[in-house]
């Protein structure tokens, strides 16, 4: 009876988790196939998203008006990647979709992030069936988390400082591991 009840208890977001969900915005790229040329193909267009568009979701302010700027650059952003991809001369495909998607917990130097449904700006480039590449958009935190170091403060300014802390913290991958772990079996079940 301890052990199911710790592992409910577990399974339950804080409050703190459950902002970080709803205070977020993933990009997640993935690349026609595992080729070294779609690789390659893949983090350029991850490279001219961020620099075209990383700015405008910086000055947001607020997830809500990051992902209404999303909204209405969408066709704008498949139109890039699509002239970027023939520019290279390739003639792959591109679909941009914003939604919510899955993502396991993902843990960098000093920085976690809780698994969950996240709102999420997908690219699938071609097949899709290559390697991917996220990070978080929203807020801006994509070239931290590129080079797997921790972001910085300034970086993350439009979490709260309990959200700070907990991603920054390492006492919640545990649970944040279980999270995921539940989470993922009623996912696929549900």
């Amino acid at each position: 009876m301890i052990l199911i009840t710790t592992l409910i208890i577990a399974t339950v977001p804080t409050d703190a988790e459950a902002r970080i969900y709803e205070d977020t915005v993933r990009l997640h790229i993935l690349a026609n196939s595992d080729s070294e040329d779609d690789q390659c193909l893949k983090l350029e267009i991850r490279d001219m998203l961020l620099s075209k568009y990383g700015d405008r979701l910086s000055a947001t302010g607020s997830k809500d008006a990051a992902v209404n700027t999303i909204t209405e650059q969408l066709t704008d952003i498949k139109l890039d990647c699509e002239r970027w991809i023939r520019e290279r001369g390739y003639d792959y495909s591109v679909d941009v979709r914003l939604g919510e998607e899955w993502y396991d917990t993902r843990e960098y130097e000093d920085f976690t992030l809780p698994a969950g449904y996240y709102t999420s700006l997908q690219i699938i480039i071609g097949d899709g069936e290559g390697k991917n590449w996220w990070c978080v958009m929203y807020p801006p935190l994509c070239m931290e988390i590129a080079t797997e170091k921790a972001p910085s403060d300034d970086a993350i300014i439009d979490y709260t400082k309990e959200e700070i802390s907990l991603i920054k913290s390492g006492k919640y991958n545990v649970k944040f591991k279980i999270l995921e772990t539940l989470s993922g079996v009623f996912a696929k079940n549900g």
